[in-house]
Parts: structure tokens; C-alpha cells; sequence
């Protein structure tokens, strides 16, 4: 794998690609978007908000009036919405190159999805589960296919809770422990996916990526608060913006060398900041036993499965 510092411009041609990135109006996502559509891939970009959907595909437009983005609405907190935007995919598209799983919320105040899962997990894991298992035949019957699932370094501090996974009536809530659970699902449905894939010989590559601590609108839950105002001084200088944050996902997406179950993350110190390498999550993502009960909770719960046969 290439040792030099990795840029998107090492980014190969898309064209003739087809490629869905979650929560693409905003952030980690838009800039996703604003790369992939620029190598000539076919970028679906779902978003909550159609509006601010189509404001994202007209700012990129105007850098890129090539630009082949087809806004369409996806709500990760709602299980039907998943349905609504997997089928209206299909019908549009018959093949799907990239899946970058790149939505999600951070540290909110207890709440539920519409379905009634703990939000953080239900939008970041539950939500990306169901929408990647509906569109598993598409991914499944396009040439060396490729998911990414969004993760973060505060997946280091998670613990997937069984005996109380959704943090019911909001005992044992806190914003960061359920952030980290879901941050830690996030790894374990990376590892344990791509472990179905190879049992069952399947062209297709699952990787994850963490884009260290990136400036984008998903700090806005603890941006006001006090201590982080404290610590936003102190830590400015290691952080990094959106742009550079997207681009751990983004070779996780398109390096060519890239191996099945890789995790990558920023080079820099703690990796906060700097060049997209391959970095090592905590020993915990790799625990089979959990990501075997985590999957059959999620296929329970979402009532999606996946149809894993070649």
C-alpha cells in the first residue's frame, strides 16, 4: 500500500460508477459527495431534508457543473423511509459500486426514532444496517462492490450493553456512552459483514473509517457547553476540517489496495488530524461472540436480512 501521504487526488476515475453516500447535504458527506461526483462517479445523495439536499447539489454544482448527483430523501430514524428510498433506488438503478454508510448524530439528549430505538444507535448502526441489507442483491451483484461504514475514535471508550442496549426510559443514558456504543456497532457490523462475505465468497469489500476530530455541524449537541468551549481552545490546533476529515472514508472507498475489515483514521498524533493510514481499532471491535448477537439483534429489530447466498 502506497507510503507516501495519500490525497484525493490519488483518488482513481469513477466513471461509470453508481455510489450512495448517507447524510451527503452536510459535512464529512458533502464533501464525500463533492470529490466522488468530481472522479465521474453517479453520486445518490440521501439526505432527511430534500431541501437541503438540493441546496448541497447546487453549491457543488456551481464548482462542478458535470456534477451527476441525484438527491433523494432518506430518514435513517425511520425504518419505512429506508424502505421508500431502497426501492425507489432499485428501480432507478441497477447496479451500486459504493455504499459510503457516512450519516449520523452525535451526542444527542436521549431520545427514540420513530421505530422506538435509542436514537444514536438507531440512526448510526440500526438505520445503516437496514439500509445496507435491502440494497445487499444490488451491492451483491455489482463487480468488486465496496461498503464503508463511518465510525469514530470514540468507539475506544464504547461498550455494547445488552441487557440494556437501548438505554430504556433513559437509565444509564449519557450523550458520549451511547455515542460510543454506537460507534462501537459500527465496527463490529463492519467486521462481522465482511466475515459473511467470505464465508459465503462474495466480490465485495467492508471497510470502516474515522475522520479523527473533523470541525462539521455534528458537534453542535455539545458545541455550546462549557467545558467544550474550553477544550475547543485547547484542541483547535489538532483539529482538522470537514474536507480533511472526509478523507479517511474516502480511501477506504477507492484505494484500490484497500483490504477487507481495514479501519483507517488520520496519521497525526492520536490520530486527530492528518493523512488518511490504515490504524488499528480497539481489540473489542473484533470480539465475534458480540458481533454474532449484535447481528441477530439488528436483524430482529429492523426486520431486515441479509440474502448472503452467492
Amino acid at each position: 500500500m502506497k507510503e507516501q501521504a495519500w490525497t484525493k487526488e490519488d483518488i482513481p476515475s469513477l466513471k461509470g460508477q453508481t455510489v450512495i453516500v448517507t447524510g451527503g447535504n452536510s459535512g464529512l458527506g458533502y464533501e464525500s459527495v463533492k470529490v466522488l461526483s468530481k472522479r465521474g462517479a453517479t453520486v445518490i445523495l440521501g439526505s432527511r431534508s430534500m431541501e437541503r439536499g438540493q441546496e448541497a447539489y447546487l453549491s457543488i454544482q456551481k464548482e462542478n457543473p458535470n456534477a451527476d448527483i441525484d438527491v433523494m430523501a432518506l430518514d435513517l430514524s425511520d425504518l419505512q423511509s429506508i424502505k421508500t428510498f431502497t426501492d425507489a433506488f432499485k428501480e432507478k438503478y441497477d447496479r451500486l459500486d459504493l455504499l459510503l454508510n457516512n450519516a449520523g448524530v452525535m451526542t444527542t439528549p436521549y431520545g427514540k426514532t420513530k421505530d422506538g430505538f435509542e436514537q444514536q444507535l438507531g440512526i448510526n448502526h440500526l438505520g445503516h444496517f437496514a439500509l445496507t441489507g435491502q440494497l445487499f442483491e444490488t451491492l451483491k451483484k455489482t463487480p468488486n462492490a465496496r461498503i464503508v461504514n463511518i465510525s469514530s475514535n470514540a468507539h475506544k471508550s464504547g461498550k455494547v450493553n445488552f441487557d440494556n442496549l437501548m438505554f430504556e426510559g433513559g437509565k444509564g443514558y449519557t450523550p458520549m456512552k451511547a455515542y460510543a456504543q454506537s460507534k462501537l456497532a459500527n465496527l463490529l457490523f463492519t467486521q462481522e459483514l465482511q466475515r459473511k462475505i467470505d464465508e459465503n465468497g462474495l466480490d465485495m469489500t467492508v471497510t470502516a473509517a474515522h475522520p479523527g476530530i473533523a470541525s462539521t455541524n455534528l458537534m453542535r449537541h455539545i458545541e455550546d457547553k462549557f467545558l467544550y468551549k474550553i477544550l475547543g481552545r485547547l484542541l483547535a490546533p489538532m483539529t482538522q476540517g470537514a474536507s480533511e476529515g472526509a478523507l479517511p472514508g474516502l480511501r477506504a472507498a477507492t484505494d484500490p489496495d484497500v483490504q477487507g475489515g481495514e479501519y483507517f483514521g488520520p496519521g497525526g498524533r492520536w490520530e486527530m488530524k492528518g493523512s488518511p493510514i490504515a490504524v488499528s481499532p480497539i481489540t473489542k471491535s473484533y470480539d465475534v461472540m458480540d458481533a454474532d448477537q449484535l447481528w441477530k439483534i439488528s436483524e430482529e429489530l429492523t426486520g431486515v436480512t441479509y440474502p448472503l447466498n452467492k
